[in-house]
């Protein structure tokens, strides 16, 4: 029964690293490709392509969010009869730290692209 639990969370905390990778690699990937496309483009649609950019982050972490619920949900569904308290407060914990990762990643992209687009704006005049 322990072993069901270890597995269990190793199962949970790997998918819980795997989002983290995935949505720390697209947000690097989204960020440069801005900065390419912002130093060719002029300042109106530089504060247009933030504002996408920001929008598709957050829909990628949504996403992803969604994602690890419903793969935490059928975990939980498989071994509901015998650990269900346990995989509860994981699923609980795994659904904070995503949604704190989250936020901390759309904030820096946010901090980002108005570093970049203050610099471009300087820049052009």
């Amino acid at each position: 029964m322990l072993s069901i639990v270890v597995v269990v969370v190793v199962v949970v905390v790997v998918v819980v690293v795997v989002v983290v990778v995935v949505v720390v690699v697209v947000v690097v990937v989204v960020v440069v490709v801005v900065v390419v496309v912002q130093v060719v483009v002029v300042v109106v649609v530089v504060v247009v392509v933030e504002v996408v950019v920001v929008v598709v982050v957050v829909v990628v972490v949504v996403v992803v969010v969604v994602v690890v619920v419903v793969v935490v949900v059928v975990v939980v569904v498989v071994v509901a009869e015998v650990v269900v308290e346990v995989v509860v407060v994981v699923v609980v914990v795994v659904v904070v730290v995503v949604v704190v990762v989250a936020a901390a990643v759309v904030g820096v992209v946010s901090l980002v692209l108005e570093v970049v687009g203050v610099v471009i704006v300087v820049v052009v005049e």
